[in-house]
């Protein structure tokens, strides 16, 4: 009579051990903080947030969120790394890294806001559609490219800059149809997309720069460089490939990407640790950090 009731507990921890297992491979690290200027946060799916230092673990489901003007280089096990800008937050959705099997490859990951610098690994190298970047404005295919990536999100500012962009642009473009309806003025063998003319904007009136001499922001939008390979840029509007020392932009999802002719403004000034060549094989010259890895609670 006891039998039954024996099996159904062996069943029942047989059972809570898989399922305990499968939670450990879930949570497991796919990446460590190896360089850090600042604070940096992770968000677990579950809500909970850690205070990462140099050399914390970093697992698919965080979201990192570098705090005011820090800066954080995450080297993955494929041998990538993503160097994130200040104010910048990204979801590392899937990382399915294996040395021994190229078919399970598999990187995902989300830019919510700021920007990015991506180097491609082992796994971008001989999967180059595996590895995907999702924003609000596009998805990018990065292939095994070394990439910028810069999502500006729309402010009350930065909608009012846009506007005012997109007004001047349709003057000029009027200004242009005219032109080429008179007879004494040769047509333009060219007419650049509006959306060109919305970037090295000047300001509104009543909206000044953060301070003297400064870059006015940028309009929002997604921006890409590519500083060497080829990435594939996507949404509703259409799609557009990018290669070595290409500048791309497009404003929201409904407008296709466009090739940009010159540097929209993109800068990205690292701080002195990041530009410093690797330490040698066998030597403990790695930068040295007092940060700690918690748990916020």
């Amino acid at each position: 009579m006891n039998r039954p009731k024996k099996c159904t507990v062996i069943k029942s921890a047989l059972l809570l051990a898989v399922l305990c297992t499968a939670t450990v491979v879930q949570a497991a690290e796919v990446g460590k903080v190896t360089l850090l200027s600042g604070s940096l946060l992770a968000k677990k799916a579950n809500g909970s947030m850690r205070v990462l230092g140099a050399k914390s673990s970093v697992e698919a489901g965080d979201t990192l969120s570098t705090q005011g003007k820090g800066y954080a280089q995450v080297r993955f096990s494929d041998g990538s790394t993503l160097i994130l800008q200040p104010d910048t937050t990204l979801t590392i959705d899937k990382f399915s890294y294996d040395a021994a099997k190229p078919v399970a490859d598999s990187v995902a990951f989300t830019l919510v806001q700021g920007g990015v610098r991506s180097n491609a690994g082992l796994l971008g190298k001989r999967s180059k559609d595996s590895v995907q970047m999702v924003t609000p404005s596009a998805s990018i295919n990065m292939q095994a490219a070394n990439v910028i990536v810069q999502y500006v999100k729309p402010t009350a500012e930065a909608v009012a800059a846009a506007r005012h962009a997109y007004l001047l642009a349709s003057t000029a473009a009027l200004d242009v149809s005219m032109q080429a309806t008179r007879s004494d003025m040769p047509a333009p063998a060219v007419i650049q997309p509006l959306l060109l003319a919305q970037l090295n904007i000047p300001l509104p009136t009543g909206v000044t720069p953060t301070a003297t001499g400064s870059t006015p922001p940028l309009p929002p939008g997604l921006y890409v460089q590519v500083i060497d390979g080829l990435i594939a840029v996507t949404n509703t509007g259409g799609a557009q490939n990018f290669s070595a020392g290409q500048f791309g932009f497009t404003p929201n999802p409904r407008q296709a990407p466009v090739l940009v002719p010159k540097n929209p403004g993109l800068q990205v000034t690292l701080p002195p640790a990041f530009s410093a060549p690797p330490p040698v094989s066998g030597t403990s010259n790695a930068p040295k950090s007092n940060a700690v890895d918690c748990e916020v609670r």
